[in-house]
């Protein structure tokens, strides 16, 4: 019996460690790429271990290249900004959604939930009608106002989730010693909701940070350019590549979302279960 189980644990991480590799291999090689010459990087049959390491490219990255740290500057300022509103709005939104029962409740849900079906290229062209008439275009409040609207339908849902797990008779009591509707949302069920409000924040902050189709279709000064749609344009050149370059840059854009899945994923992962459980 114990040899038995200890055969089906070895089974099942190596199938594990199998699946891992393969997840993780793309990144890998942009690891590995980074740290090859251009030259080395073009060559055919490519090389997986690099044959002459060096650090070229991120010399270059961070001694001549003030535009990609301009980029990175803004992709900071719009993921941040966007998430911080999103997760505000969730809180207020999908309090509402859960505790007032209109008997619209269930056309908005289905509103929502029919928002996420729809590509967003398929509304670029009214939104950028829409933010032309209001003077938003090339603007970094126009640019986090499309990316705030395009995750509101899910993560609203999600909180609204939360909430139906908080019993309402803690609510209750709250009112009758005299707290008000907002006293009781942010003093009493708030602090019980904090995975979800975890769990929203960086959802918003990880799908704000990867953005590319808001950010090249709304912005068009070079300055304000967020990462994705800046690197494409700037350094993805029309003729050539330069491969080492790139998948340097590729890493370091990288960075700031491993140490964000390194310190919260527990707790992104707790949030997003416990928000799955009504009642």
């Amino acid at each position: 019996m114990k040899r038995n189980r200890m055969i089906a644990n070895i089974v099942k991480y190596v199938v594990l460690f199998i699946i891992l590799l393969f997840l993780l291999f793309p990144l890998l090689w942009v690891l590995l790429t980074s740290f090859k010459t251009n030259m080395e990087a073009y060559k055919f049959p490519p090389t997986f271990i690099p044959l002459a390491p060096t650090v070229q490219s991120y010399v270059n990255l961070f001694m001549s290249n003030n535009e990609f740290f301009i980029y990175y500057k803004n992709n900071f300022i719009v993921a941040g900004s966007a998430a911080a509103i999103t997760t505000l709005m969730a809180i207020i939104s999908g309090y509402a959604l859960s505790r007032f029962n209109f008997k619209w409740n269930k056309w908005i849900i289905a509103a929502f939930t029919s928002a996420q079906m729809f590509p967003i290229i398929s509304r670029l062209i009214s939104l950028y009608k829409i933010l032309g008439d209001m003077k938003l275009i090339n603007t970094h409040p126009g640019l986090i106002m499309a990316i705030t609207a395009s995750m509101l339908p899910f993560t609203i849902m999600l909180m609204s989730s939360f909430y139906d797990g908080i019993p309402r008779e803690l609510e209750e009591a709250a009112m009758i010693d005299g707290a008000g509707r907002f006293q009781t949302l942010f003093k009493v069920v708030a602090p019980l909701i904090k995975p979800g409000m975890l769990a929203v924040g960086i959802y918003a902050f990880l799908l704000s940070w990867d953005d590319y189709l808001h950010a090249s279709t709304l912005i068009q000064t070079d300055s304000l350019r967020t990462l994705s749609s800046g690197v494409a344009l700037r350094y993805l050149g029309e003729l050539s590549y330069d491969w080492s370059l790139i998948n340097t840059i590729s890493i370091v854009g990288t960075i700031p979302m491993v140490i964000l899945f390194f310190f919260f994923q527990k707790y992104m992962v707790k949030g997003l279960v416990a928000g799955a459980v009504k009642g």
